[in-house]
């Protein structure tokens, strides 16, 4: 027996648990659970893996670089050696020569350019990255308005339930004074009028509510339904200035401007090689030996290519142009983020000054309602006398539930303006 009672104990808590832990989301839940399943996500990786391809291809410029060339000519002069000994044959070079070989390079110095090629490859990753983050963040007001939305439907419903309870009571008021011969049937049929009524927006409601679940539904990979319950959150603070990942992404773009314009001086530095040349051709280095032979060579090479100075300063310009450019776009999205943080701002003000005049409201529709219910018992008032009673109480509770929610939404909508870093 005591066996019995356990596990019957066990299954109650996992059916507890089913519907009151599996099915209640929060909207933190929401949001985390709509970032990792967005499928924008998986660029995150692939972005990762090309700076590391990048990086890793321009750090291969230490290694030694070695080309094999070729060629085959046919001149029409050759030296020669205007020089006629007795009993000396002075060899004569061929007009058609040939030659294969290959170089080996070494970067002794380069300026400075393969470690400013891999700064330019991080910062075009982190760019990207910081890109991609601006995107996946405007999902979360996506996330916002699918969640308050549904806790808007779902508050709805619960007044709908307490109308229907009020009418129904109604309707039990009138049914006894048909009985008692103080009312007419025909007020009995203007209740039931209006309980259809109310049974119609239980159906709209609902309808919605699924509309909504299933929209949520797919940006979370979850199946949600009826059984899905969502917890209010609470208000947080204001954060102190603005913090979008958007204001981050311009400061990746100017300190990407700084690296090009570093890579511009660099450019224009000496280079200094070893490099080491072996191959086989005809002539070899001794062009007075007209036959195919081996030979190497090998020392150091110094490169400077002054080309670069030319345009120099065009393109340090341009590169000024592009920050001056990056600095006002920053300087406007500040602009307009700060007006729009200012009006969200009025309009939770708004709400809470609606909040405080709506409980008093309430208060005073009830009171109203109850003295029309006895007056309806005792055939005082009509029955559309009642139901506009009911439902002017039914809209003021309607009202606060609606600037409830409309402030929560608004609050969360300026922490999304200003940038929600929690």
């Amino acid at each position: 027996m005591r066996s019995k009672v356990l596990f019957a104990g066990l299954l109650l808590m996992m059916l507890n648990f089913q519907l009151y832990g599996q099915f209640r989301l929060t909207l933190d839940e929401c949001q985390q659970r709509a970032q990792v399943n967005y499928p924008l996500i998986k660029k995150r990786a692939l972005i990762k893996k090309s700076e590391a391809y990048s990086v890793e291809n321009a750090a291969k410029g230490y290694l030694p670089q070695l080309t094999i060339n070729g060629q085959t000519t046919y001149q029409s002069a050759v030296t020669e050696i205007p020089i006629q000994m007795a009993g000396i044959e002075i060899p004569q070079l061929a007009k058609d020569q040939y030659k294969i070989y290959g170089e080996l390079n070494q970067s002794i110095y380069d300026g400075g350019d393969i470690k400013q090629k891999k700064e330019l490859h991080r910062s075009t990753s982190t760019i990207e990255e910081q890109n991609l983050s601006v995107e996946l963040y405007q999902l979360k007001d996506r996330i916002n308005q699918l969640f308050f939305g549904l806790l808007m439907i779902e508050e709805q419903l619960k007044q709908n339930h307490l109308l229907t309870k009020d009418i129904q009571l109604g309707l039990a008021k009138i049914d006894a004074a048909i009985t008692n011969g103080t009312a007419l049937r025909a007020d009995r049929h203007v209740i039931e009028a209006e309980l259809l009524k109310a049974g119609q927006q239980m159906v709209d409601l609902k309808a919605n509510r699924k509309a909504y679940l299933e929209v949520l539904s797919l940006f979370l990979n979850t199946p949600l339904d009826d059984h899905t319950r969502f917890i209010r959150p609470v208000a947080r603070m204001r954060p102190s200035g603005v913090k979008r990942p958007e204001i981050d992404l311009f400061n990746y773009r100017l300190a990407g401007i700084d690296v090009q314009e570093k890579l511009i001086h660099v450019r224009n530095r000496p280079r200094l090689d070893f490099f080491f040349q072996g191959g086989y051709g005809r002539p070899a280095l001794n062009i007075l030996k007209p036959r195919f032979e081996a030979y190497y060579i090998g020392g150091l090479r110094l490169r400077w290519n002054l080309g670069g100075l030319y345009t120099q300063k065009k393109d340090k310009a341009i590169l000024e142009n592009d920050r001056l450019a990056i600095e006002a776009e920053k300087e406007t999205f500040l602009f307009n983020t700060n007006s729009q943080a200012k009006q969200e701002s009025i309009t939770m003000q708004r709400y809470q000054d609606l909040l405080q005049s709506d409980s008093e409201i309430i208060v005073l529709r009830e009171k109203v309602k109850k003295t029309a219910i006895a007056q309806l018992e005792h055939g005082v008032i009509t029955t559309n006398d009642y139901l506009r009673e009911v439902n002017a109480e039914d809209q003021a509770r309607l009202n606060q539930i609606v600037h409830e929610i409309q402030l929560l939404a608004s609050q969360y909508d300026y922490l999304y303006i200003t940038g929600d870093t929690h």
